[in-house]
């Protein structure tokens, strides 16, 4: 069903975006892969060792749009189209409010919400083209409720994603265009500077589950939308909606 499409995934360099990869690599799509290090050729080394040969990487910031729209370009002139758009990269920290700088609070919301805008905005005219596309955003599962503890800043930013992303699905489903959410609860990554691995973390969910969920929602028929996927592991206490 995935055969021959092409996606972009942001934040492609390890943890979530890396493992979709893969997985779409699996499904026989051609990648494009974004990250903001140089650490995401790496993961185009590491796809094209298993055999995967159509895989772009590049380094770039999803908070400039020359930079996002230069990735865009380079993968319709490589491969004539843009099916898929994984907007995964991300940053977070926990903080109080008052310990919050003007800085932190403009840098976390350039990259969990400009750099979703501006990827999206990107695609569109791709997708609008050909009356067909997938946008998924990895958001939170604190895109629903809020938490206490210095998560303000962070729930602020995943609050504003859904809310963008709730309003685009609306805008493009008469151009056969398809947008949703996967709201992870804890998972076992790098997330907020973090190691992936660590023992505590061993009954949380792993990268490799959310990248199915992913999977599942572009694997979807096209006459099909998956708004949201809500994820988290069993251990996890959280609020009832």
């Amino acid at each position: 069903m995935l055969k021959e499409q092409v996606a972009i995934i942001t934040g492609a360099s390890r943890g979530i975006g890396k493992e979709v990869a893969f997985q779409l690599a699996e499904n026989d799509v051609k990648l494009s892969l974004l990250g903001s290090s140089d650490e995401v050729h790496k993961t185009k080394q590491e796809l094209e060792e298993k055999g995967y040969s159509n895989v772009l990487s590049f380094t770039a910031d999803v908070c400039k749009e020359d930079d996002v729209n230069h990735v865009v370009e380079a993968t319709k002139n490589a491969y004539g189209k843009v099916d898929i758009l994984i907007n995964n990269a991300g940053i977070g920290g926990f903080k109080a409010v008052e310990e919050v700088t003007v800085e932190e609070w403009k840098k976390t919301f350039e990259v969990n919400v400009q750099g979703v805008f501006l990827a999206s905005k990107a695609v569109l005219p791709l997708m609008k083209k050909q009356n067909f596309g997938t946008i998924v955003t990895v958001a939170s599962d604190v895109s629903r409720y809020t938490i206490p503890e210095g998560g303000s800043l962070y729930t602020a930013t995943k609050y504003a994603v859904q809310g963008f992303m709730g309003s685009l699905a609306q805008e493009v489903r008469e151009n056969g265009i398809r947008v949703g959410t996967v709201n992870p609860g804890m998972v076992d990554t790098y997330f907020a500077n973090g190691t992936q691995g660590d023992p505590e973390k061993a009954e949380w969910l792993k990268v490799q589950d959310v990248a199915e969920a992913i999977v599942y929602m572009v694997q979807a028929p096209k006459h099909m939308v998956i708004d949201e996927l809500q994820l988290h592991p069993l251990i996890q206490q959280y609020p009832r909606m």
